[in-house]
């Protein structure tokens, strides 16, 4: 059983926001296997289903952001979930462009609050991660401001690769090939934004 959860905030206003990239791509999971996220369970909204013969739960926790840990920690406790072997985090990354993902089996924080927490509550830092870029904040915007801001729809294809990347990393860790996911994604490449358009 392996549990991937996106991390986001719950609410309709936070929808297509930058620090929702996570909850996009389980939904972008769900929507390609047909799993239905409608069970609410350990602070969390979850589906329950199969990709490509791994039995997987998909969870967007309802704690907000910065209280992540608060659904993770004891989704994997009640569902006995190897935290190092069979957790995968999806979130977004500043210091990515978007278009662009980072794989990791292990690592800090970075600055990120929903990760910190989760490393807190769960008491250890090696958990596979995807990371989505979103972009770096503009010089004199509010980090706050910008996570939380829509993306311009200049991105948008952007942000369309983005989780289809995602998602064939998350297949390929489900299939115990976390390196070659890591190898595959975690080149950089040319910033690649679109001209900056009208926020959607």
């Amino acid at each position: 059983m392996f549990v991937i959860a996106g991390l986001g905030n719950p609410k309709k206003e936070y929808d297509n926001t930058r620090h929702n990239i996570g909850f996009a791509m389980i939904d972008a999971l769900a929507d390609k296997y047909n799993i239905s996220i409608m069970d609410i369970k350990h602070k969390a909204v979850l589906g329950k289903g199969g990709i490509n013969g791994r039995k997987v739960i998909l969870a967007k926790p309802l704690t907000f952001m910065n209280g992540s840990g608060e659904s993770i920690r004891p989704l994997t406790d009640y569902y006995k979930i190897d935290v190092e072997t069979e957790l995968i985090v999806v979130s977004d990354d500043i210091s990515l462009p978007p278009g662009q993902i980072r794989v990791r089996k292990k690592g800090s924080a970075g600055g990120h609050n929903g990760l910190k927490n989760i490393i807190q509550h769960l008491g250890t830092e090696n958990f596979h991660r995807i990371r989505i870029g979103v972009g770096e904040k503009p010089k004199g915007y509010d980090l706050a401001d910008y996570v939380l801001g829509h993306f311009a729809s200049g991105e948008a294809s952007l942000m369309k690769e983005s989780l289809e990347k995602a998602v064939t990393a998350a297949e390929m860790m489900l299939a115990g090939e976390t390196d070659r996911a890591m190898n595959e994604f975690n080149r950089k490449t040319p910033n690649r934004r679109e001209p900056e358009e009208k926020t959607i």
